[in-house]
């Protein structure tokens, strides 16, 4: 049996196991880690691993569910919601940046325009995973410069369905810059009307279909097949494996299905895009890097230096203050991963030679081991403003509590009735449910509810458990809710779980399991009909509400 993969699979795993720990204590992020863990094992480093190229196309795969997931966060209601800086700053951002780096290339490269266009648009996306990896560690995402930052980004991923299809255009050589372009919207409407068809007549029902099966490897099974189905369907018609499986994270982006889908996909999608990264780090040329230094190091320089102006100066043009702007314009500053995706995708059609094909993933590689330093200085501003403009420190972590959902595990009459209420307080929500019938029929009456095992952390993970302000678990099944319980009070032990139980016992269960605060059926129905009783019979409310604490004093063993 020829086991040479298994060592070179050996190599990466030491490899990302040094490498990557080492970065996050230094505070560098991830994503660098790799990066610099396959440079220092490829054929410019310690020439560990000779021949990439079945490493590459295993990493391929991690593109692919790279573009899966973030297919799946552009979600029409999102969009919607956040339209004005989505589709205003984002689609200035992507073209102004994208044409001045144009501009650049076709006249200091000397590259023809067609190559020129696909440069500077590739360049003018910045990193998603890297930019989000780093908010969400800061728990920033919904602050004064992470909203405009996600916006930004979100029209950037939506850039890369057009982007993908001009690279495949490019190859037909009867065609013009203007028909490139052309056929480029034209197959984009195309591809977006079917998604819309595709996801409203075939995949939501089929999908529903499954989840009543009740087999969670069906349904995983289901998840994958949905991903390299659809990009397979799509090389097979001349695009790319990228695009169907960006396409086929738009299909179930509105869909109930879509963070149980996300919890089955994440765990494969974390570990190979490690290995697109470190894939990445290993076709890097170190010597083109060390026989022109002063011009690549310029070269990144130019681009950050394009990338963080224009986006300053869009921001302010819509309204963003000026620390907030810069904020942002630094953090979106570098080049990412989409780029090394079309740079590769490019070469691979001999769009690029591989002398121009080096030099730019030397370019977007050493911008992105630039960003933590960015973003360093991108929070000191964000933070310098938020003191400016209150008395004391920021308190980040109340905004961001104040924008987040509650987490409801069920949706049954009690989680139905907590939903009332807190749509009442008008505090947002978002419910999770294995019952498909229930999903749809409250999906149908405009609820935000979706299909998901909330036993499982990933699929908590998925609907933001870690950020949330509470957690209420109402479900019926004691072993499920235990279950729950002891998954949120693991996972995310800073998270509040507020548990609904049957009686004593079971609330006394519950809360040994990391419960916050437990409620007894039984006990609340008694104490509700006594006080109602007790009033009747025309006793104070005061005195009736004393007793009636003392009784779940004693009954709880604890001051409710």
């Amino acid at each position: 049996m020829h086991t040479g993969y298994l060592l070179d699979i050996i190599i990466l795993l030491s490899a990302a196991v040094i490498a990557v720990p080492l970065f996050q204590y230094l505070k560098l992020g991830v994503i660098p880690g790799f990066l610099v863990a396959g440079i220092a094992i490829g054929p410019s480093g310690l020439g560990y691993i000779e021949g990439s190229d079945e490493i590459t196309h295993l990493a391929e795969f991690g593109v692919v569910l790279l573009l899966f997931v973030i297919g799946i966060e552009i979600n029409p209601s999102r969009l919607w919601n956040m339209k004005r800086l989505v589709l205003g700053l984002g689609s200035l951002q992507v073209l102004v940046t994208g044409g001045l780096i144009t501009v650049l290339t076709h006249y200091f490269l000397n590259t023809s325009w067609n190559v020129s266009i696909l440069i500077g648009l590739a360049l003018s996306l910045s990193s998603t995973a890297f930019v989000l990896q780093l908010l969400t560690e800061r728990k920033l995402l919904a602050s004064e410069h992470g909203t405009p930052s996600v916006s930004i980004l979100l029209l950037q991923d939506l850039a890369v369905v057009p982007l993908l299809a001009l690279v495949s255009l490019m190859v037909a050589p009867e065609l013009t810059v203007a028909e490139d372009v052309f056929f480029t919207i034209i197959e984009t409407i195309i591809i977006f009307s079917l998604v819309v068809v595709a996801a409203r007549y075939i995949l939501n029902p089929l999908l529903n279909i499954l989840s009543r099966l009740g087999s969670p490897e069906i349904f995983t099974a289901s998840a994958l097949l949905l991903v390299l189905g659809t990009a397979q369907i799509m090389e097979s018609v001349g695009l790319s494996l990228a695009m169907g499986a960006f396409i086929a994270g738009l299909l179930i982006a509105d869909s109930s299905f879509r963070h149980q889908i996300v919890a089955e996909i994440q765990p494969f999608r974390g570990l190979l895009l490690g290995l697109f990264f470190m894939a990445m780090g290993m076709t890097l040329n170190l010597e083109l890097l060390f026989a022109n230094p002063i011009s690549l190091m310029l070269a990144v320089v130019v681009l950050i230096l394009v990338k963080a102006i224009t986006i300053w100066g869009l921001s302010r043009l819509f309204g963003i203050n000026n620390p907030t702007s810069l904020s942002v314009a630094l953090l979106l500053a570098q080049s990412g991963e989409f780029a090394l995706v079309l740079f590769t995708l490019a070469s691979s059609l001999s769009i690029l030679n591989e002398t121009l094909f080096q030099q730019l993933l030397i370019v977007v590689m050493l911008s992105m081991l630039v960003t933590p330093l960015l973003e360093k200085l991108s929070f000191q501003i964000f933070v310098a403003s938020r003191r400016a403009s209150t008395s004391g420190m920021p308190d980040v972590e109340a905004t961001v509590l104040e924008s987040n959902p509650v987490i409801l595990a069920g949706f049954g009459r009690m989680g139905h009735r907590v939903a009332h209420i807190l749509n009442l307080l008008e505090i947002p929500y978002v419910a999770i449910d294995q019952d498909a019938a229930v999903v749809k029929r409250e999906r149908a009456e405009g609820k935000s509810v979706y299909f998901g095992d909330a036993q499982r952390s990933e699929v908590l993970r998925a609907v933001g458990a870690a950020d949330a302000p509470f957690v209420v678990v109402s479900i019926n099944n004691l072993e499920a809710a235990e279950s729950v319980v002891s998954t949120l009070h693991t996972a995310f032990p800073k998270t509040p779980v507020f548990a609904r139980a049957h009686d004593l016992a079971q609330c006394q269960e519950l809360s040994a399991l990391g419960a916050y605060f437990t409620v007894s059926e039984t006990l609340e129905a008694s104490a509700e009909l006594a006080h109602a009783a007790l009033l009747h019979i025309g006793m104070e409310s005061q005195e009736v509400e004393v007793a009636l604490n003392k009784f779940r004093k004693d009954y709880y063993g604890r001051n409710n």
